[in-house]
């Protein structure tokens, strides 16, 4: 490992430590049932072996519910979402079944805490509008895993990245609390709490005005077990997980995280990266070079729905 990739890979352990903040919700990967019950840092995914194995084997369905001439502001679009496991849990995608072809999805997870609005009060950016604006320029498709907190702090931003058809919304709950204890100091919510803080993030993006939204959720911190799949069926969703991490939480050297972003990324993947200022200062920067470098490299850049269409 090269002394940048170790300072990356630091500065990701370092969300785990500071618990609630918020880097911790893209840290690594889901754990696996009855595991150590929090995100494992630069792993791969594993969900329940149910979970798992209904992602790997069911085609891409519509959402329930989620037809209509017209979308809804805040409601979840109509997207191609996987079949529920079985008794019903919620389904689990980490990266695309087909791996031939040079897709790769970039995700920002957009996170607040439901008790952070005083430090957002005292100055502290939770967003990072020059990150989207950087999207934008380079006219890369992205999925941004939104917070309902955070749609609250910024509805303008909300609404600009909600209505942008480069863009896509999906569910990151509401409060950024754990679904699985433990999981980076978080406090966690029981079964109903839990299917009602997805709820209460989809009515704020509503209330924001975005339009542009999925019926995907990420677990805060990447936590989940069979009972939170099992807490969330009926939200129609999918879980979204990722295969590469990025380790831009708490990074201070933008080449680093370029770095560890390329050296992951195979056809298919689902990059987690964030779009908090506070917590991953140099995600913009990395951006730039990463981008690039993997057009170069023969990729295209997808939302999640049309890498889960795939």
């Amino acid at each position: 490992m090269t002394s940048s990739l170790r300072k990356a890979a630091a500065a990701a352990v370092l969300s785990g430590a500071l618990g609630a903040v918020l880097a911790g919700c893209g840290g690594g990967a889901g754990p696996s049932n009855g595991g150590a019950g929090q995100a494992r840092l630069g792993a791969s995914a594993t969900p329940s072996a149910s979970a798992s194995a209904s992602a790997r084997a069911s085609a891409p369905a519509p959402a329930a519910g989620a037809a209509s001439a017209l979308p809804r502001a805040g409601a979840p679009g109509k997207a191609p979402t996987l079949a529920p496991g079985p008794g019903g849990l919620t389904p689990v995608f980490e990266r695309a079944r087909q791996k031939t072809e040079k897709t790769v999805a970039l995700t920002f997870d957009a996170d607040m805490t439901s008790d952070q609005g005083p430090r957002a009060a005292g100055g502290e950016h939770f967003d990072n509008p020059q990150l989207i604006d950087t999207l934008r320029a380079l006219k890369v498709p992205s999925t941004v895993f939104m917070t309902g907190r955070w749609a609250e702090e910024y509805p303008d931003q909300a609404k600009a990245i909600g209505t942008d058809p480069n863009f896509e919304i999906a569910n990151h709950s509401y409060s950024h609390h754990a679904f699985k204890s433990p999981c980076y100091g978080l406090p966690t919510l029981d079964g109903a709490a839990a299917r009602a803080d997805v709820d209460r993030a989809f009515d704020a993006f509503r209330k924001a005005g975005a339009v542009n939204t999925v019926p995907y959720f990420r677990f805060p911190g990447g936590c989940y077990d069979d009972q939170a799949l099992r807490a969330l069926s009926t939200a129609k969703v999918t879980a979204v997980q990722w295969d590469v991490v990025s380790g831009d939480a708490f990074a201070k050297d933008p080449d680093a995280v370029a770095e560890q972003v390329l050296a992951g990324v195979k056809p298919g993947s689902l990059v987690v990266m964030h779009c908090t200022r506070s917590a991953a200062p140099v995600t913009e920067e990395a951006i730039r070079a990463i981008v690039p470098e993997l057009r170069k490299r023969g990729y295209r850049f997808v939302k999640v729905s049309e890498l889960m269409g795939t």
